[in-house]
């Protein structure tokens, strides 16, 4: 029940190099874990089987099977899933039925994070197998709205929303919470005219900005959650507001490059973090910075300024 961590890399990818040093990190950390690293190049027989197209890319396995898997240099993520897994290594005999009734709720959460949702291979602008990249062709062809969930990017999730669904492949495409179906069922709903009737059309990238700004009275724009800043600058940000005690929402923009781009424009304001109190920009992590040591943070996120 042990659990092994694979790092597929390469000699020539920073990225890698930096991975290799949070690995050894986490190998001090979790005795119990056996860390391996693979070049991936130096055995493409391997990295064929497991569909290895990038690096660094971690797999993780238990009983020789594999349980889980990670695309890219994310450390935080990294240290997310090893920390998870090596629990559930040594945990004890009810686990099982937790975990799976913990999997089901964060099924449940992900089909409805969006009111129109896409289960895929790959990306939207980057899809990694043909019945996908039809799929994306045929919903932005008809103006659809839809987010999009890589299931390469999370083996738990590929394997138990197949169960959650009862559908067996992918891409699946979920509308209002509810599964639609797959590339064949959506093809006969645009051959019918259905199409239109059942997703919601797409809003104008300028209205969608306005939404999202006034979502709540205050909105942050960061690379990553409240939970996990994926950035230097968004951890320090938000560390600064929860010391306020103030209550915020964010929105991560990497996982929407409509909005990551879109949001430089609409405000003109380069970079990100991002922080909106009351549909208005206040400025990045420097401007957030001088507004704390003046005193004038509090009033102006609650409104007051």
């Amino acid at each position: 029940r042990s659990l092994v961590v694979v790092h597929f890399w390469a000699p020539w990818a920073p990225q890698c190099a930096q991975m290799n040093e949070v690995m050894a990190a986490l190998a001090k950390e979790h005795m119990q874990v056996t860390f391996v690293k693979l070049e991936a190049e130096a055995v493409p027989e391997v990295s064929e089987k497991y569909g290895i197209s990038s690096v660094p890319t971690f797999l993780f396995f238990k009983n020789s099977q594999q349980v889980d898997r990670l695309d890219g240099a994310h450390a935080p993520e990294l240290s997310k899933k090893v920390q998870r897994h090596a629990a559930s290594s040594s945990a004890p005999a009810g686990f099982k039925d937790s975990a799976k009734e913990d999997l089901n709720v964060r099924l449940k959460k992900l089909i409805n994070a969006a009111p129109c949702m896409l289960f895929m291979k790959g990306s939207p602008k980057e899809p990694r197998c043909g019945f996908s990249k039809q799929m994306v062709e045929i919903l932005n062809k008809h103006g659809v709205s839809f987010s999009s969930f890589d299931i390469f990017s999370d083996e738990e999730v590929r394997q138990g929303l197949k169960t959650y669904s009862n559908w067996p492949t992918y891409p699946q495409l979920y509308v209002a919470g509810e599964l639609i179906g797959g590339l064949d069922i959506v093809k006969e709903l645009e051959a019918s005219g259905e199409l239109a009737a059942v997703c919601p059309k797409a809003q104008k990238l300028e209205d969608r900005l306005k939404n999202l700004i006034n979502k709540a009275p205050v909105m942050l724009f960061m690379k990553g959650s409240k939970q996990m800043a994926r950035c230097g600058f968004s951890r320090q940000i938000i560390e600064i507001i929860n010391s306020t005690g103030v209550d915020y929402e964010t929105f991560d923009i990497l996982e929407d490059e409509e909005v990551r781009q879109g949001l430089k424009t609409y405000s003109n304001w380069p970079t990100y973090p991002q922080l909106y109190v009351k549909g208005e920009l206040v400025g990045g992590l420097d401007i957030v910075k001088e507004l704390k040591e003046s005193g004038e943070l509090l009033p102006i996120l609650k409104g007051e300024n």
